[in-house]
């Protein structure tokens, strides 16, 4: 399969700053061309999404990887909001956490996201879950059309 010549836009939702730059340094390797944007709560995430304020620029992610514990908006109320809205519920949401909590393994199902992933502990582990995601998401999944 050939790489997109336009690059996958990524939203990553996470407060916290190790996880932001593992992720970052992840992604910055990827064969596949992407951009990743940083909301680092729920609060902001929902700004950029919705293009409020600093974000009115912002572009449509392809695709949101999130996590569940954050403050001001939890990734769980997050999702709930996205999903309910008609302009947004579209989006492929992936929760990115280090929950491996049944409760909130269900939770996320329950409000639609399309995938959860428990963060590995370790730099080698966690560039190889990103390269996981990066083969399956980013090199085979189709998302849908930018609005």
């Amino acid at each position: 399969m050939t790489a997109p010549s336009t690059p996958i836009e990524i939203l990553l939702v996470e407060d916290n700053e190790p996880d932001v730059l593992l992720t970052l340094e992840a992604f910055e390797e990827s064969r596949v061309p992407n951009r990743m944007h940083v909301a680092r709560d729920g609060v902001d995430a929902l700004r950029f999404l919705r293009r409020e304020g600093e974000h009115a620029g912002s572009p449509r992610p392809d695709v949101i990887l999130m996590d569940i514990n954050m403050p001001r908006k939890t990734g769980l109320e997050v999702l709930e909001e996205l999903k309910a809205d008609p302009l947004l519920r579209s989006i492929p949401v992936v929760m990115l956490t280090t929950s491996q909590a049944d409760d909130d393994v269900r939770s996320c199902y329950e409000r639609h996201a399309s995938g959860y992933v428990v963060k590995p502990v370790g730099f080698e582990n966690f560039l190889g879950a990103m390269r996981a995601f990066e083969a399956f998401w980013l090199t085979f999944v189709r998302f849908p059309p930018r609005a």
